[in-house]
């Protein structure tokens, strides 16, 4: 991989990670193919800031950089990199160098040095195929086509910076609708409770709180934000893990006068063992032991349900045994109306309770301070789970 990075991968690399910080536009372009040297000097050229104002489409860098042969494979990797000049910044230099005076100052005030302002309004004009300046030495004249383009383009910057201030206003402040999405038992348990302390603080913000045990797609449902329980499978969310999640096995204390006590799994076998519908191990048929929940125990129950908080009243009421999450049970062993039950093999481990965002989003400030908010809260609230 050495002698690949001294091939021009690593510069190209770098390159890449130097313009993507920058957060420029990737809209319409013009594109042109630019050989490799001439690119990789460009990068380094930091007088004439030849970067500003370009996005770069690079495809197959890393199959360059692994490449057995680099050599054979950079003419095609070179056709397939791409300069594309920045329409808006082509438009702002233009308007710029009008209002200020020339290219020279219009690079001044945008940061970049008068060759590149000419070479983005040379981009420009060659995209829209006319001329909008003639330009002399001395001046910059308009022409017909630049003045109406000079009086729409005006306006269009003025619409992006106002967006723009509207766009980083709200990141920072706390206020409109929180869309939260969290599994039912617990959103209605431990959630919905939270909300009132949240708003106290914050009571411009408006939450709508969506209860659904199954798992939805943030970005294209437009959650803010996800409550998830387990094991998380999507590596690519955001992740802040509050609370492990732990498992209890626990009946009433007039089922356990009536059925007796279970002291083993192998005992299960002749209980009325409620099944949870929505996960396979604690489940209708079969109950997962051991922390990896290898252990398998068969298991049948006169009581199915989709809904732990239901099973639950189902235990306490005298039905069989629940296994389920101890956030559901905690409240009903505390006061007496169930007992926990422990066996000879420990429960399966859940997981944890996880806030997730999406990673293509900044999370605005509304979302930044209820996951701070529910960091804070929920370990108080797990303490007896």
């Amino acid at each position: 991989m050495a002698g690949h990075d001294q091939h021009g991968a690593r510069p190209f690399r770098q390159a890449f990670n130097k313009v993507a910080k920058k957060g420029l536009h990737a809209g319409p372009h013009i594109a042109r193919i630019v050989h490799e040297e001439t690119w990789a000097a460009a990068v380094w050229d930091e007088e004439s800031r030849l970067l500003h104002g370009v996005v770069l489409s690079i495809v197959d860098m890393d199959a360059l950089a692994a490449s057995d042969n680099p050599s054979k494979d950079r003419y095609s990797f070179n056709h397939r990199l791409e300069v594309v000049a920045d329409r808006l910044t082509g438009m702002e230099v233009f308007v710029r160098a009008i209002r200020e005076g020339g290219l020279s100052a219009a690079g001044r005030s945008l940061g970049i040095s008068p060759t590149m302002a000419a070479r983005h309004l040379d981009a420009l004009e060659a995209r829209l195929g006319t001329t909008l300046v003639n330009r002399t030495t001395r001046r910059l004249a308009l022409t017909d086509a630049g003045i109406d383009y000079l009086d729409r383009s005006e306006r269009i910057l003025a619409e992006i910076k106002d967006a723009d201030a509207e766009a980083a206003a709200a990141s920072k402040t706390v206020e409109g609708l929180l869309r939260v999405s969290a599994p039912a038992t617990f959103g209605v348990m431990h959630i919905a409770p939270l909300i009132p302390a949240f708003r106290a603080l914050y009571p411009k913000v408006t939450i709508e709180l969506g209860l659904n045990d199954r798992v939805v797609d943030l970005l294209e449902e437009r959650w803010d934000m996800a409550i998830r329980m387990g094991q998380l499978t999507d590596s690519s969310l955001i992740a802040r893990r509050v609370c492990p999640v732990r498992l209890s096995i626990s009946a009433s204390p007039a089922y356990l006068e009536r059925c007796g006590t279970p002291r083993t799994v192998e005992d299960l076998s002749s209980h009325d063992c409620l099944g949870y519908t929505l996960v396979s191990l604690t489940g209708t048929s079969v109950w997962g032991f051991g922390r990896d929940g290898s252990r398998h125990v068969p298991v049948r129950g006169t009581l199915h349900a989709n809904n732990g908080e239901a099973l639950i009243k189902a235990a306490i009421a005298g039905q069989g045994l629940v296994y389920g999450p101890r956030f559901i049970a905690a409240d009903a062993i505390a006061s007496g109306q169930l007992i926990e039950v422990l066996l000879d093999v420990e429960c399966l481990d859940m997981g944890a309770v996880y806030l997730v965002t999406h990673p293509t989003r900044r999370p605005a400030a509304k979302t930044r301070a209820w996951i701070d908010f529910l960091v804070a809260q929920i370990p108080t609230l797990a303490e007896p789970w």
